[in-house]
């Protein structure tokens, strides 16, 4: 039932909305800024411990002390945080909203492919001139540049739910067809390579949608994350402690599980 309750996102909603009710209350109460900042982290951080992974954890607690810093840079001075009307506090969660919507949060963050991490894929997995690439949840555009250096002729396609994220990648990415969609919603059976670096939470649906729609001959490569109970084709890593997943259609039940 706690799990149902507190199910992502709600614990960073629940974070960011308890520090800045408690800012607001302290302020009211003639508390001045800087213990009410302090208060209001520590609030943050103990809120912080309903994530179930390091990084939602930070996610949530740092969720505040950032959104306060960036509203007083634009005042200007610290002191003239305070004097701002309420509505501009809640800038940053919009901000925020928008470039990364509530709805894909469960998929991965805005976590771009390091440089050189798909390095040697094409020699691994050499696939023919037009053949169709996609980087399911491409952000700005890192992971499409990298598929671009191994697949010079390849034709790249990029999904992307946020919209913000879209307009970017299609400045970026000009030689790439970049959509805005759900990476779950839409049909994988024409591509020769799928490409992603989502969570590992998100790895098992991935499995079932590759083995649902990947035809034979086919490849997924995942970023960091393995398949669960998928044997690997193969494993690259071209950056340290950055390894690449890759596996073939049909996918094979896993005879040792790699740890995720």
């Amino acid at each position: 039932m706690r799990g149902r309750l507190l199910r992502w996102p709600l614990p960073a909603l629940l974070g960011w909305g308890v520090a800045w009710g408690l800012f607001f209350l302290l302020r009211a109460q003639a508390v001045s800024v800087p213990i009410a900042l302090s208060g209001a982290t520590l609030a943050g951080l103990v809120v912080a411990a309903a994530g179930n992974t390091p990084w939602r954890r930070v996610f949530i607690g740092a969720g505040f002390p950032l959104s306060a810093l960036l509203l007083m840079l634009s005042a200007g001075q610290t002191g003239a945080a305070g004097s701002l009307p309420a509505w501009t506090w809640l800038a940053p969660l919009a901000l925020l909203v928008l470039l990364y919507p509530i709805n894909v949060w469960r998929d991965a963050p805005l976590f771009p492919t390091p440089e050189g991490a798909l390095r040697g894929l094409a020699a691994r997995v050499p696939l023919p001139a037009q053949a169709l690439v996609m980087d399911a949840g491409c952000g700005l555009g890192a992971g499409l540049a990298a598929l671009r250096q191994e697949y010079p002729q390849a034709r790249l396609i990029g999904l992307e739910w946020s919209w913000p994220l879209v307009l970017a990648c299609r400045w970026r990415c000009r030689d790439a067809r970049i959509r805005r969609q759900s990476i779950w919603r839409a049909d994988w059976s024409g591509c020769s390579l799928v490409y992603l670096f989502q969570r590992p939470e998100s790895m098992g649906r991935a499995a079932d949608k590759a083995a649902a729609e990947l035809p034979a001959g086919a490849w997924l490569a995942s970023l960091e994350f393995p398949l669960p109970g998928i044997e690997p084709t193969a494993r690259l890593e071209s950056v340290p402690g950055k390894p690449l997943w890759l596996y073939r259609m049909p996918l094979r039940p896993a005879r040792d599980v790699p740890a995720g």
